[in-house]
Formats: C-alpha cells, sequence, structure tokens
C-alpha cells in the first residue's frame, strides 16, 4: 500500500509540470497531471488527491473555476489547494482566496519553496485545533464544528480565516507576531516568504464588517484582537 501523499499538478504549460512534479517526487511525494481545468476536476474527483497546485490560466476551465467547482463539493472543503498565477496585484490574490484556495504562488517560482508550501498545507490540513469553544467579546468559536458566531449571527469564514482569528482570539489583547501565524495557522517555516497572511487578514477584515476594528495592527511585525476602543498593545 502506497502511504506518499499524491498531489495534483494541473498546468497547460508541460515543462512547468515536469519541473513541479521532479520537486514533488524528490521531496517524497507522488504526483498526477492535468493540462487543462476540466482534466484538472475529473483527476481530482477521480484520484481524491491529498493537495492540489493549480493554474490560474489553463484552457476549458480556468484555475478559479475548478477552485469554486470543487469547494461546492463536500468531499474537497477543506482539501488544500496552492494557486499557481502570474497576477500578483492584491486584487488577483484575494481573488483566489475568495475562491477557496488557501494559499498562492506568483510565477516564476522557486521550486524550493513550492515544495515547502506543499508540506506546510498538508500539515494544516491534519492539524487539529485544540478545544470545544471560545467566548471573547461578542465573539464564539465553535471550534470542533469550525464555525464562529458573532452576537448570535453565523460568519461564513473559510477554514483559514477561521484559524487565523481564532488564534488571535486565543492570545486576546497580545500582539501575536506573523512569524507565529504562518507558522501555527499554515505550518511554515520562518524561511517561507509569502503575503498570504496580509491578503487573509484584508479578508477577514471585510468579513467582519462592523468589528472588523477588533482585528488591530500591532506595534511590529503581528496582530492583536481585541476590543477596538482598547489600545494597540505594543
Amino acid at each position: 500500500m502506497n502511504d506518499k501523499p499524491l498531489i495534483l499538478i494541473a498546468d497547460d504549460e508541460e515543462d512547468v509540470r515536469d519541473l513541479v512534479c521532479m520537486n514533488l517526487r524528490r521531496a517524497g511525494f507522488d504526483t498526477t497531471e492535468a493540462a487543462d481545468g476540466l482534466e484538472a476536476l475529473r483527476y481530482a474527483r477521480e484520484q481524491k488527491p491529498d493537495a492540489i497546485v493549480l493554474d490560474v490560466m489553463m484552457p476549458g476551465c480556468d484555475g478559479h473555476r475548478v477552485c469554486q467547482e470543487l469547494r461546492c463539493d463536500e468531499a474537497f472543503r477543506r482539501m488544500p489547494i496552492i494557486m499557481l498565477t502570474a497576477k500578483n496585484a492584491a486584487k488577483d490574490r484575494i481573488e483566489g482566496l475568495e475562491n477557496g484556495a488557501d494559499d498562492y504562488i506568483t510565477k516564476p517560482f522557486s521550486p524550493r519553496e513550492l515544495v515547502l508550501r506543499v508540506e506546510a498545507v498538508l500539515r494544516r490540513a491534519t492539524t487539529p485545533m485544540n478545544g470545544k469553544e471560545l467566548v471573547v467579546g461578542p465573539f464564539h468559536f465553535d471550534i470542533p464544528g469550525v464555525r464562529l458566531t458573532i452576537n448570535g449571527e453565523l460568519l461564513d469564514l473559510t477554514m483559514l480565516e477561521f484559524k487565523v482569528l481564532h488564534l488571535l482570539a486565543l492570545h486576546h489583547c497580545s500582539m501575536t507576531d506573523r512569524s507565529t501565524i504562518l507558522r501555527e495557522v499554515w505550518g511554515y517555516s520562518s524561511d517561507v516568504r509569502t503575503r498570504t497572511l496580509g491578503t487573509h487578514v484584508k479578508r477577514l477584515r471585510k468579513k467582519l464588517g462592523a468589528h472588523a476594528d477588533w482585528v488591530q495592527t500591532g506595534r511590529g511585525d503581528g496582530y492583536v484582537f481585541q476590543h477596538p476602543e482598547s489600545a494597540v498593545a505594543s
């Protein structure tokens, strides 16, 4: 029985697929490939990979649509998806996250960093959160159910958004530095450089609406979860 994690690589450029597959296999993964979005959907459903590395610009069905389709299926709600994109504008990164991606890597990319990102999202997907519930002010975290209510109203959060906010709430009124969040939520080591945290926090604040000011930027490289009338911790 093969217990190596299976990673689906979906990209219409054969040389990119070859590069990614070679590096992932060297790191101990099994790989399977799709040359367009429709193949990616079919192979994902047939082969049930442990994670997907998904190009954005593909014929037939682009990466955003593939991500949306998979996230609508309960079997793929929590499967890690890393987007590969040549677009690096904030709006493009946010679009990927809105469509359900866990992370994104811009082209050209470092093969070594891609391997680290894949390892990290797999660790994140298999690491459970401890406890049953957490209540801070109007925020009620149902940890096993991965559900957040604010004053009794359910908020539609992704798994990563829930984990980020839960971690900040655990350190209520104290700053949680960026490296701690990336390590605890994404499983990243300190040598991984990514702007995904800032993009997730921006998206999270938008979803929080009138309660967005509970997520404050700390004095330093991190964030503080506390009542907006409180002074930001240093």
